[in-house]
């Protein structure tokens, strides 16, 4: 269910065989079919109260099942019988679409608007932290100011909404100029938009980047939405998009304490073919591998991707000062920063928010 669309209605209901049409009322019509509704039931017979886990067999249930009557509640739900003598009830929420439509794409003219709150205010306000999480979960990142420039903080910025997944690098990992440094965060040389640890399985999701100090000349932050960017080759270079999302690349970084490795496309979609998720780095990624005709049509896609993602009108760029955080998706968000003059979980987040949007 999307969130946030729980003031809508149902207007009208049709039940045509298996089917039930819904027309929501901003005109949107939705078909569902019979046995998702019954199997999706969430009165307090199908559904656990705390967990909202079900409480039936579907195989016991759906066998020979026939929705027979549909209607409109007074207050706007679906309302819908069963051959069973089952009766459900369904808010215009639950025909939204899922979690997809969270997402808004953007690039560098959100220049204006980036979406800013400060740490006082979602440490202490429920719709505060609700507002800060769902620009998260929008637009893949958020800003937060005022944050106490205490070292290791940011653990306690991510445990708002979810749990800190501790790796190789520690809980949480420090970044500065450093000499002989094995780590090219560690140095001053700018690093180009990519997502962190694609070398993972699974690759982290939820990432916070927490300013301490802030006193040299360079090492503005850069963003570029990078569902915005594939989006744009699926539109306009589809056998592009179709290459990045169908061949395996793979991916590598090793340390003293540390050999990792993970196989991946560059673009991996969902099962509706929605963007779930980009691993673009660099630093870490292999070569590909196959026959030459193969290779050179990645390479084609790829230089190409690069190019969009370079392009100064998809990049957002600021600077961080001392005390600012920012949150953001590292399957979505590709991050950089310029050089110098001198690492949550996606699910954990979108609980979180709908726990605190519960009414």
């Amino acid at each position: 269910m999307r969130l946030g669309a729980a003031e809508r209605t149902v207007a009208s209901a049709v039940l045509d065989g298996d089917v039930v049409r819904v027309e929501l009322d901003d005109g949107t019509t939705v078909d569902r079919h019979a046995l998702a509704l019954r199997d999706g039931c969430v009165c307090a017979d199908c559904r656990h109260p705390v967990s909202g886990q079900r409480l039936f067999e579907s195989g016991r249930v759906l066998r020979d099942l026939q929705a027979i009557a549909v209607g409109v509640s007074p207050d706007g739900a679906l309302v819908i019988e069963w051959s069973d003598g089952h009766r459900g009830s369904f808010g215009a929420g639950w025909f939204a679409d899922g979690q997809p439509g969270l997402i808004r794409r953007w690039a560098a003219s959100l220049r204006g608007s980036v979406p800013e709150h400060t740490w006082p205010d979602v440490t202490g306000n429920r719709p505060a932290r609700a507002a800060w999480l769902r620009d998260a979960a929008e637009l893949g990142f958020a800003v937060l100011h005022g944050v106490p420039t205490e070292p290791g903080l940011v653990a306690e910025v991510a445990g708002l909404f979810g749990a800190v997944r501790e790796t190789n690098y520690g809980r949480v990992f420090d970044v500065s100029v450093t000499v002989g440094a094995t780590n090219l965060a560690d140095t001053a040389l700018p690093l180009s938009p990519h997502t962190d640890n694609p070398y993972r399985d699974p690759t982290p999701t939820l990432q916070l980047l927490h300013c301490l100090v802030s006193g040299l000349d360079g090492g503005e932050t850069v963003l570029v939405d990078g569902f915005d960017i594939v989006e744009r080759m699926r539109r306009d270079v589809p056998d592009a998009f179709a290459t990045l999302a169908r061949e395996p690349i793979c991916f590598a970084y090793r340390d003293e304490g540390a050999e990792l490795c993970a196989e991946s496309p560059i673009v991996t979609l969902g099962p509706q073919g929605d963007v779930a998720a980009l691993h673009l780095n660099n630093r870490s990624k292999g070569i590909p591998t196959g026959e030459p005709a193969r290779v050179a049509a990645w390479y084609d896609a790829y230089l190409a991707l690069l190019e969009l993602v370079e392009s100064p009108g998809q990049q957002l760029v600021f600077r961080l000062e001392p005390g600012d955080v920012v949150l953001f998706d590292n399957l979505r968000i590709l991050h950089g920063r310029t050089g110098f003059a001198g690492a949550g979980n996606r699910d954990a987040l979108l609980s979180t928010l709908a726990v605190l949007e519960r009414r």
